[in-house]
């Protein structure tokens, strides 16, 4: 089940997994159990049916459990910094495990490399996720940020997006879009590609990094605005970049991140997603790049 590890220890882990206490959604689909001595930088864990997307689980959330990885790590040094995470295969329903190693480790900065493998048809381990990471100390400097947060509606004034039969992760979040919804009419006659949206998870939940790496990704293909047309698409590699530590992020609370994505150019089969994500009170808390696939 899990490869390299002895069998009392992968039975251990599989029955830990099996106790998920918390009550959220979110916190049991990022429950990872440390594989021990064995395996000193592999963590354990299980997909969830709850952020089912089309054909895995949403990406966002295979991202979040890179970030938590990092975070259950004892020799993390700091406070994400970034993060790149390339889907090579989409995740599949069942146990995985996810290594997180750090390859460097400076005086502020700490540098990761991360794996996320599950069995194959063999029972060999295949990979599906690979990601680098950076953490960081963060010391006090001068600063500032010359992104304001767009001036738009409040959460309350604009209404709760719906979709009846939309895979099961759109139920994780309240989405409230402000611009840019998901197109009704599906002509081919879109002229844009921005989207505005209020997010939060649902039911509400206190802002972490992980949970703010899967709000990065909450954003539907820049190409179904952009065409007016739902065609096949999928992220291949996101990178987040955290501008909050967690003093900041605790600010947020449980309340609303507005979230704001646009793509910049569609050639050949791929394109570019550039998203930003501030709190109600404005902080720019992270930013974020996509190369994403899409078919005609």
């Amino acid at each position: 089940m899990f490869e390299g590890v002895p069998a009392a220890t992968a039975a251990s882990v599989a029955a830990s997994l099996q106790e998920r206490k918390s009550s959220h959604p979110f916190d049991q689909a990022l429950a990872l159990q440390p594989l021990g001595a064995h395996a000193p930088d592999a963590f354990a864990g299980s997909s969830s049916a709850a952020y089912w997307n089309m054909v895995g689980p949403f990406g966002g959330t295979t991202a979040a459990i890179a970030v938590q990885a990092l975070m259950q790590h004892p020799a993390r040094l700091g406070e994400p910094l970034s993060l790149t995470v390339n889907y090579a295969a989409a995740v599949g329903p069942g146990d995985f495990q996810i290594t997180a190693r750090p390859v460097r480790t400076n005086r502020s900065t700490q540098h990761w490399s991360i794996e996320l493998t599950q069995p194959d048809a063999t029972g060999a381990a295949s990979v599906f996720m690979t990601a680098t990471a950076v953490t960081a100390v963060r010391r006090s400097t001068w600063g500032s940020q010359d992104t304001p947060i767009p001036a738009v509606a409040c959460p309350q004034e604009c209404a709760v997006q719906t979709r009846p039969g939309a895979p099961a992760w759109l139920d994780r979040y309240e989405l409230r879009p402000v611009r840019g919804p998901l197109p009704q009419l599906l002509d081919g006659r879109g002229d844009d590609s921005l989207s505005q949206l209020w997010l939060r998870d649902a039911p509400p939940r206190p802002l972490d990094f992980p949970a703010l790496t899967a709000m990065a990704d909450a954003f539907y293909p820049r190409v179904w605005l952009r065409r007016a047309l739902r065609v096949p698409a999928g992220t291949v590699s996101m990178t987040v970049y955290f501008h909050a530590d967690t003093s900041e992020l605790s600010r947020s609370g449980s309340g609303y991140l507005l979230g704001q994505a646009s793509a910049q150019t569609f050639y050949k089969g791929f394109f570019d997603q550039s998203a930003q994500l501030w709190s109600e009170a404005g902080a720019l808390l992270a930013t974020t790049q996509q190369i994403v696939y899409y078919k005609e």
